[in-house]
């Protein structure tokens, strides 16, 4: 091969490979869950959903020195900020917008149990029931945080269960199946904790 064509061979090589790796990367795409899909919807809403429950986690925190309430928060903040990072990454992974332009809760609206529609999200806390939080303390704090905390988790639930129903996605259904499991324990054990305080059950 003449010193000539040398470069040009490899340049040809070059924009070979960066063509086939084009086409490879459109193939995966192609096989990943579209925007309007209940798996980008429910990582889009789900991710907002935690978000609240890590907010309300922090403020208990400061708000008591009950050790099991603190141990408590501080496991909702370490697992669902995990979630959170998962479910990111996803939406990273698949090329997608992390909000809905359309608004959220779309991709649950019209499944069983949900009769909110769309842009309605089960189990959030109110502004004004934050603002009551943040300024109870001690007992008070503590059975707020966990009366909205089961309300939020029960709406956690029925949006994994949603997606569970809705999507076939390997790495979807094995985090929903872990939320469902894991909060319906929590929810378990928040009772418990309302018992112990001498409040109903929520």
């Amino acid at each position: 091969m003449t010193r000539g064509r040398r470069p040009t061979v490899v340049l040809a090589a070059l924009i070979l490979l960066a063509g086939l790796t084009l086409i490879a990367v459109n193939m995966l795409r192609s096989g990943a869950p579209g925007t309007n899909g209940p798996e980008a919807g429910f990582a889009r809403d789900m991710s907002t959903h935690h978000a609240q429950a890590v907010r309300m986690s922090f403020i208990v925190r400061d708000r008591t020195d009950d050790r099991d309430v603190r141990l408590l928060a501080y496991d909702i903040i370490n697992t669902q900020q995990a979630q959170i990072g998962m479910m990111t990454a996803w939406l990273d992974e698949w090329g997608l917008p992390k909000t809905d332009p359309a608004g959220p809760m779309r991709w649950m609206a019209g499944h069983a149990g949900h009769g909110g529609g769309a842009g309605a999200m089960p189990g959030m806390a109110t502004r004004d029931q934050l603002a009551d939080l943040e300024k109870a303390s001690g007992e008070d704090a503590e059975v707020r945080f966990l009366r909205l905390m089961i309300a939020h988790h029960r709406g956690g639930v029925d949006m994994a269960e949603a997606v569970l129903t809705l999507s076939g996605h390997d790495r979807v259904q094995r985090l929903a199946r872990t939320m469902v499991d894991g909060q319906r324990a929590e929810i378990g054990q928040m009772n418990a904790m309302l018992r112990e305080r001498g409040a109903p059950e929520a």
